[in-house]
């Protein structure tokens, strides 16, 4: 049975000028060596992409274990602003502070006094919850940012490489027509060189796939406990500081204090007489 040899694919002396992949850039054309520097730049923004990425998420997830164990502990919802704690990068605790700062601004410039106590009225738990909704939405677009390159790494590498091929091969034809020649010695430069395109389109592809689903899955779990805090905080925020008297209740205490203010009045009105 006649042996079969294979020539790895960077092994040396697999090419006349060294190794396949050396031999077949050296070979390319210019629209070639183009489509493949573009290849290259693209996946230096991917890669740079990856590592950011994959930093940002591990701080992310990092910090907001620690956040939801601080608040797990607190009966307050605004306990750990209190205390000055800080998680600066748990995208919660950004949502936390967010939340915070308006319910303590509602406090002070539109209280509900209800037997001593500074309450928040149900209008003004409204615009809590709108800072909390644009907080988590700024979150969740934080953590998105960027993956833009990575899914056009992942579509648009093999194409790119595609074109860098087609092109090469049609280069190659063409100039097999015009020299007369048709042995493959006469080919076989230029349809390697051609196909070299494709290859660095792969490899720009390969890593960015895994990267973008790895991060995709990671960013949607996040946004995922993001949003079910913020109904979590929101609903705590509404049990402890939101007016919740029914409604002929606060216009009793309305009319009370009304009456208050009028007897007021006509005690002072005899004493400036």
């Amino acid at each position: 049975m006649a042996s079969i040899h294979l020539i790895p694919f960077l092994a040396e002396g697999g090419a006349p000028q060294g190794n396949a992949f050396w031999f077949a850039i050296q070979n390319a054309t210019v629209e070639g060596k183009a489509t493949i520097c573009c290849l290259l730049l693209l996946s230096l923004f991917s890669w740079t992409i990856i590592i950011t990425k994959a930093r940002q998420l591990y701080i992310a997830r990092k910090w907001a274990k620690k956040f939801f164990a601080s608040y797990n502990e607190t009966r307050d919802p605004l306990d750990i602003k209190r205390k000055g704690d800080a998680y600066e990068g748990a995208p919660a605790y950004q949502l936390y502070i967010r939340g915070a700062d308006e319910v303590e601004y509602q406090l002070k410039n539109h209280p509900v006094k209800v037997k001593g106590k500074s309450y928040i009225s149900p209008a003004s738990f409204e615009a809590v919850k709108v800072v909390m909704e644009e907080a988590s939405s700024a979150e969740a677009m934080a953590l998105e940012k960027g993956m833009i390159v990575l899914s056009t790494a992942v579509a648009g590498g093999p194409f790119i490489g595609l074109l860098g091929t087609v092109w090469g091969v049609m280069s190659t034809f063409a100039g097999i027509a015009q020299a007369h020649s048709a042995s493959l010695t006469a080919m076989a430069p230029g349809v390697a060189a051609a196909l070299i395109a494709t290859v660095v389109g792969l490899l720009v592809a390969i890593p960015a796939m895994f990267g973008y689903n790895f991060m995709v899955t990671t960013v949607r779990a996040i946004t995922q406990e993001l949003d079910g805090f913020a109904s979590r905080y929101a609903n705590q925020i509404e049990h402890e500081y939101v007016d919740s008297r029914p409604l002929a209740e606060e216009i009793a205490a309305a009319m009370s204090r009304e009456r208050q203010g009028g007897y007021e009045q006509t005690a002072v009105e005899p004493a400036l007489a």
